[in-house]
Order: C-alpha cells, then sequence, then structure tokens
C-alpha cells in the first residue's frame, strides 16, 4: 500500500510540473505573465490548462493530507 501511494505522490508531482511548465509557456506565448494568471481572463487553451493543473495540485494535497493523517 505505501509504495502504491508514493508512487502515485510521485506521478501526481511528475504530471504537476510538466503542467507548470506548459501553462508557463503558453501565458507567456499569449502575452500574458504566467503570476497573472489569477487575475486574468484566460482564453480557451489556457483555461484547460489552468483547471486541469488545479486539479493536479488539488488530488496531490489531498494525497498528501492523507499521508499526514495516517502518519
Amino acid at each position: 500500500m505505501e509504495h502504491d501511494v508514493a508512487a502515485r505522490r510521485t506521478e501526481l508531482e511528475a504530471r504537476l510540473r510538466a503542467l507548470d511548465e506548459r501553462f508557463a509557456q503558453a501565458m507567456r506565448a499569449h502575452g500574458f505573465d504566467p503570476a497573472q494568471a489569477e487575475t486574468t481572463a484566460l482564453p480557451g487553451a489556457l483555461a484547460e490548462l489552468y483547471a486541469a493543473r488545479a486539479e493536479t495540485r488539488a488530488e496531490l494535497d489531498e494525497l498528501l493530507a492523507d499521508e499526514e493523517e495516517s502518519a
């Protein structure tokens, strides 16, 4: 069980890093500063990447919280 959780954590962390990089590149390509993501109305493709990042981050946060509770 612990191995599965550790593997899932590693997978989510890698996916989040990749999404962060893709999102930052896409933001710059559209002329936005990536730091403005919270206050900018995003076009469709950027909004999808933003949502994927948020979903992955929430999943990782939940996994980390579960790890803390079981420790």
